[in-house]
């Protein structure tokens, strides 16, 4: 186990521990990187008959996030500043309702890049095309589009990272 790994399990043993009980179904998903943490719990979804259309359903899915989101609110800032306190990093919050993601508000980190003429036309054709607004945007679509057509070798390549930091900790010569 890598010390990034020990530490989110950790953070989420503590969460765990600190969150109220009847705030969700299961258990928690806690994901940090070095600017943010982000907690995402399973609340109950709201009960709807059968033959619901899809866009009353979405509706209702995201009117019990919003509830989840205000009714909580006071005591998920609390939390998150006692996390920022004691980890250093900000804290994002969202929920899950059946299989919809919805994320409160959570970090835009800005990264610098040096691209070439190639990859910034890449960019370009999606701002002038109404794609993105900008060429950030346009960046962050084309990280998103490579995250979800590549998840299988993503995960496979962060295996392959802890089992590298797990030999690099039964360093021989200490």
């Amino acid at each position: 186990m890598t010390k990034h790994s020990e530490s989110v399990n950790k953070l989420r043993g503590w969460l765990t521990g600190r969150l109220p009980d009847d705030w969700f179904v299961e258990p928690i998903d806690v994901v940090a990187d070095r600017e943010e943490i982000t907690v995402v719990g399973r609340i109950s979804a709201p009960e709807l008959a059968d033959d619901v259309p899809d866009d009353e359903a979405r509706a209702a899915r995201h009117g019990r996030a919003r509830a989840f989101r205000e009714d909580t609110r006071e005591q998920r800032m609390t939390i998150a500043d006692e996390v920022e306190r004691r980890d250093g990093r900000k804290v994002a919050w969202g929920v899950l309702v059946d299989d919809e993601r919805v994320l409160f508000t959570h970090l835009a980190v800005p990264v610098m890049t040096r691209l070439r003429q190639p990859e910034r036309q890449v960019l370009d054709t999606l701002v002038a095309s109404g794609v993105a607004r900008s060429r950030a945007d346009a960046l962050a679509w084309c990280v998103r589009l490579v995250g979800e057509h590549t998840t299988e070798w993503l995960d496979q390549l962060r295996s392959a990272m802890e089992t590298v930091d797990e030999v690099r900790a039964r360093d021989p010569l200490g």
